[in-house]
């Protein structure tokens, strides 16, 4: 098969034959249709990352089609269009992954390739008004936003929601997954054109955060923010506080702009503030999800299709960080 292989830090990736996986108990063969780049899979080509191993196939997303399996009970996953949850070992406590969790891609070979292995616990079934390329789109990203709004933010319909940094994959997945819970969300990005492509999409208005008085602008738009989402961090997290309503939750899952500032503590307790952080999310959000995108006829915001000997120009793609949504790879 054909895969697209990493065999160091700050290496291009390589188009390589390589053998299909062999199967082992339990275990699926998967054909990969299409695969989606995560910020994770820049992380591991820079070094930053835990647990690095070269060579690898990366690559956590993928949506495909069953084509083996091991065990003969698990015959009736042939043929099926599948998408794969990416998480493993999340372990018996549902407020915090375990020390077994992982994630494919890595220590695993991923879905940059024609093929992959997971676990039947890992399949799902592709929800049928979705492409493979969108289907592909959704599993880390759209797991990371999920969990962050439902389980840890406990959205609730007619909340006002801010999803800083708009355009990102899970930031995008939040935002249509709150607008489809019936919430008014508003939206700030460095880019007039990314607010604009928001608000198409359902969101009630947004602010350029390069604007002095944007916090301000977010107030006076919004009437005030019950739930923030934030992949990013930085100095900038600090205004959150000025538009935050009493009993607000600010959710993160990213520090890409730096690590938390310092925060006026007395603004925190006397609004009743929660800050929480997430990561990723279990199996039960993950089958939670798919029923959810079913449920409303979601489709993800797909910014750029990329064949896989075009992986380099993909990831190029992603660092100019110019893309609204999700970068897909095609596998097959």
């Amino acid at each position: 098969m054909l895969a697209l292989e990493l065999k160091g830090v700050d290496q291009n990736f390589e188009i390589v034959e390589t053998a299909k996986p062999i199967l082992e108990k339990g275990e699926v063969l998967v054909q990969i249709k299409a695969a989606a780049l995560n910020h994770r899979d820049n992380w591991i080509r820079k070094g930053k990352y835990a647990g690095l191993k070269f060579p690898i196939i990366l690559g956590s997303d993928g949506a495909g089609i069953v084509v083996e399996t091991f065990n003969e009970q698990d015959k009736h996953w042939i043929d099926k269009e599948v998408v794969i949850n990416p998480g493993l070992n999340w372990g018996d406590n549902d407020n915090f992954q375990g020390p077994n969790f992982e994630i494919l891609g890595l220590p695993n070979n991923g879905t940059f390739a024609q093929y992959v292995k997971v676990l039947t616990s890992q399949l799902y079934l592709k929800p049928q008004h979705l492409s493979f390329e969108q289907a592909a789109a959704f599993p880390l990203a759209g797991l990371t936003a999920y969990r962050a709004l439902f389980t840890k933010a406990n959205l609730q319909a007619k909340d006002n929601v801010l999803i800083a940094g708009v355009g990102g994959g899970a930031a995008t997945f939040a935002m249509l997954w709150a607008i489809n819970s019936g919430a008014h969300v508003y939206v700030t990005s460095s880019s007039n054109e990314k607010i604009k492509q928001a608000i198409n999409l359902g969101a009630k208005g947004g602010v350029n955060y390069t604007e002095e008085d944007w916090a301000e602008q977010i107030k006076d738009l919004s009437n005030g923010i019950d739930i923030i989402i934030d992949s990013a961090l930085g100095d900038g997290f600090q205004n959150h506080l000025k538009y935050t309503n009493p009993g607000a939750r600010i959710v993160f899952f990213g520090a890409t702009a730096g690590d938390l500032p310092p925060l006026n503590a007395r603004i925190i307790f006397w609004k009743q503030i929660q800050i929480l952080g997430t990561t990723m999310g279990n199996a039960k959000e993950f089958e939670a999800m798919v029923s959810f995108i079913t449920k409303h006829q979601i489709i993800p915001v797909v910014d750029q299709v990329f064949d896989l000997k075009d992986a380099n120009q993909a990831f190029t793609a992603m660092e100019n960080a110019k893309q609204f949504g999700k970068i897909i790879l095609k596998c097959g």
